[in-house]
């Protein structure tokens, strides 16, 4: 492919994502009329579509789902509104809301908009400001805390008491990723098969919890999902991709956001385009001491962390063969997707090797 082909690509999915003309005059209706007005494409994520907008004299994020045919229940930017317009006012750290819409005329989709912030969002290593070994211990700590904050919420006090049903969240997960697996295999299988995937799967439902705590649950909380602000020392200012929020297991969070830490002598990362490895560090709080900061912070004991952490890669491989699907369907422009050929079979692989004590706490 040449670099004008790559061009021509580019432009031809950005136009999938945005009709500008027809989303400028929506704004102009909602937000009023405005002097500067651009849009580009934020390509750093790997599920919803992110938007970058300067509007007047404010800098925005528009969150839509990707084109094309995605898996039923995925990709709800709508819900992912909602939660955050519910916790503006909580402690938990979040960009303001600004609006949402359900006219997919506008941009062939729904879609949501949030006021735009400045920080960090730690992928490839930490920002200069943050080589200290207090600074690095303070990453950790604000991970954790904030994850204890988001499980601390009154969640019927903010308006969530019907956002999700709290009992059998965990088995309903377990339910959950394997459909999604089979709607992605329905197209992937044609290719390459993931036999691994359906000894995980049955582990899973065999060892299942079957009583957990209630709380909101982020669905997706781990390190880059979150900003640090631009000061030191570190604060989280914001917490991103609310997408799979609901009620139900906290320590389904924690066993996520624990999947994509690394301790030091960890083995080599399954999706090294998906997990950084610099909080390997020494000065870098291990897994161990995560949870117990999260044990101290929420009176909520970590146990089974095999099932949990398994869960968590099995839930990633689905989202990989899901991305792998939309690849084959012509449905992305991202340059990971293909890789999931390879990458979910070796996530299977850990996810064994999870449960085989291969990757301990």
């Amino acid at each position: 492919m040449t670099k004008d082909d790559q061009i021509a690509g580019d432009n031809d999915y950005f136009e999938r994502l945005v009709d500008t003309d027809a989303l400028r005059n929506y704004l102009a209706a909602e937000l009023g009329e405005v002097t500067e007005y651009v849009v580009s494409h934020h390509a750093e994520g790997h599920s919803n579509e992110t938007l970058f907008l300067t509007w007047g004299d404010s800098e925005l994020v528009i969150r839509r789902p990707p084109p094309g045919e995605t898996a039923e229940t995925a990709h709800d930017v709508l819900r992912e509104y909602r939660v955050m317009d519910a916790l503006q006012a909580t402690d938990v750290p979040l960009p303001a809301t600004v609006l949402a819409c359900e006219d997919r005329s506008v941009i062939g989709s729904d879609f949501y908009v949030m006021e735009r912030l400045s920080g960090d969002v730690l992928r490839d290593g930490e920002p200069e400001r943050f080589g200290t070994a207090d600074a690095r211990q303070r990453i950790g700590e604000e991970l954790v805390d904030t994850l204890a904050a988001i499980h601390a919420l009154d969640y019927e006090g903010v308006g969530l008491g019907e956002f999700g049903h709290p009992p059998g969240y965990t088995e309903r997960q377990v339910e959950r990723w394997t459909k999604q697996l089979d709607w992605a295999f329905e197209r992937t299988a044609e290719e390459r098969a993931v036999p691994e995937l359906e000894a995980v799967g049955d582990w899973l439902v065999e060892h299942c919890p079957k009583e957990h705590e209630h709380t909101v649950v982020h669905g997706d909380y781990k390190l880059d999902n979150v900003m640090y602000g631009p000061g030191t020392p570190p604060e989280i200012v914001g917490v991103f991709d609310w997408e799979m929020a609901t009620l139900g297991d906290p320590l389904a969070d924690l066993g996520w956001m624990l999947s994509y830490w690394r301790d030091a002598g960890d083995p080599e990362p399954a999706t090294p385009e998906l997990v950084a490895t610099f909080m390997e560090a020494e000065e870098y709080p291990t897994r161990r001491e995560l949870v117990e900061r999260y044990e101290r912070e929420t009176g909520i004991e970590y146990d089974r962390d095999g099932f949990y952490r398994a869960l968590a890669v099995y839930k990633l491989a689905a989202l990989g063969e899901m991305f792998y699907r939309r690849y084959l369907d012509g449905n992305s422009d991202d340059p990971m997707y293909p890789r999931m050929e390879e990458r979910v079979p070796d996530l299977a692989r850990r996810a064994k090797g999870i449960l085989d004590g291969d990757e301990p706490l």
